[in-house]
């Protein structure tokens, strides 16, 4: 079974001994042609619109069978366009952070072909880095990026892509002590448990690593802007807590916020005495502490995880949505039907970049963020039971 797709055109394939049926979203059910002398089925079709997440199944003598609930539809901006520039990823760099106890981390910059040495540049980070540095996979963010500042739709930025870190060359410090601890109580190994510390803690330690060690080299090497008016921060899943938790302690170094499938769940919560708070404290912390100044796209889907160990990623999502909302958040909530997958939100992305930084004026190095007068007036996100009577 395997698919493929560039734009709306799309190809799928299925190995079946009875002639298969494609069911794309909610369309009417489309004959496979069979390849002559096999098992092997085949059809193309148009997969619209674009910039959207579909899904697909297959009928097998009127069973639903195979598919995925997963398939992005890119649209133009998410492919280089002719005649746009550019830039260039350095070689992988390894940090050793001094505030994680000696937790080696590695990163990329991405510095793009109209960056001027002579004029700061705006500043994106991506938590996991590494998913997001190859142009033809499933997250081809860095041709969106040089299409969206060839038509000035986002500001000239330079983009640092980092990985969780790695404690494993630090036994007996504190923090390798806590992660070993935290692993062993949940079954998650070394490397797992050290992202979970670092992404999933409600607290200011990951982004003081981003603000004093990681961002001063790279600001040692590139003409950065210092206000947070000029600084984004991104992620999915536990790395989506991450960039809303970075934002939301330090409004004053990261302004703009967006979560894929963001996990906010109780993953890290009592696990430190001195951060006791889990990323499920956070529709309440929204509501009930001072707000901050900083623009939030929220993305998720309906079939994201149910975890009998820390709770609902779709019910977490659409309780951040709503509280957002109540406080005046500038914010926008995505919601689809998706899995946890950065499917949606790879597809959104073009979308999710000329929202987050519209209207960005490089004059400015403040603004206040205020929501939408659209959404002032758009109902509360409300949940529907399926799957049950």
């Amino acid at each position: 079974m395997a698919w493929a797709g560039h734009g709306s055109q799309f190809f799928f394939a299925v190995d079946s001994d009875a002639a298969p049926e494609l069911v794309i979203d909610d369309f009417a059910a489309k004959p496979l042609e069979q390849l002559p002398g096999t098992h092997l089925w085949f059809a193309t079709a148009d997969v619209e619109p674009v910039g959207r997440l579909h899904q697909f199944h297959y009928l097998v003598n009127g069973e639903k069978f195979g598919g995925s609930p997963d398939v992005p539809a890119f649209g133009p901006l998410s492919y280089l366009e002719e005649g746009v520039p550019s830039g260039k990823l350095s070689e992988k760099i390894i940090h050793t952070s001094k505030i994680y106890d000696g937790m080696k981390s590695e990163y990329w910059i991405y510095v793009p072909a109209e960056y001027d040495a002579k004029t700061p540049a705006a500043l994106m980070v991506f938590q996991d880095g590494g998913g997001y540095i190859h142009r033809d996979d499933i997250d081809p963010t860095l041709n969106v990026i040089d299409n969206l500042i060839a038509q000035k739709k986002i500001p000239v930025m330079i983009c640092v892509f980092i990985n969780p870190g790695d404690i494993a060359d630090a036994p007996g410090t504190p923090t390798y002590n806590f992660v070993k601890a935290y692993g062993e109580k949940w079954q998650r190994t070394l490397k797992d448990s050290m992202r979970s510390t670092l992404y999933d803690t409600v607290s200011d330690r990951y982004a003081r690593l981003l603000r004093d060690e990681i961002l001063a080299d790279v600001g040692a090497k590139y003409n950065l802007r210092r206000d947070a008016y000029s600084h984004a921060i991104t992620g999915l899943s536990s790395g989506g807590i991450c960039s809303f938790n970075a934002a939301w302690q330090m409004p004053d170094e990261f302004s703009r916020v967006i979560s894929w499938i963001g996990s906010f769940t109780s993953i890290q919560w009592k696990e430190d005495p001195a951060n006791p708070d889990g990323g499920q404290d956070y529709p309440e912390k929204i509501l009930r502490e001072p707000k901050r100044n900083i623009r939030v796209w929220l993305q998720d889907g309906a079939n994201d995880m149910e975890n009998a160990k820390y709770g609902s990623w779709p019910l977490a999502n659409i309780r951040m949505a709503n509280s957002l909302k109540t406080k005046g958040y500038d914010f926008h909530f995505s919601f689809g039907k998706g899995t946890h997958n950065p499917g949606q939100g790879s597809a959104e992305f073009p979308e999710e970049m000329v929202w987050l930084w519209r209207d960005y004026d490089a004059s400015k190095t403040e603004h206040e963020f205020v929501a939408d007068p659209e959404e002032k007036d758009r109902p509360y996100f409300r949940v529907g039971i399926v799957g049950r009577d």
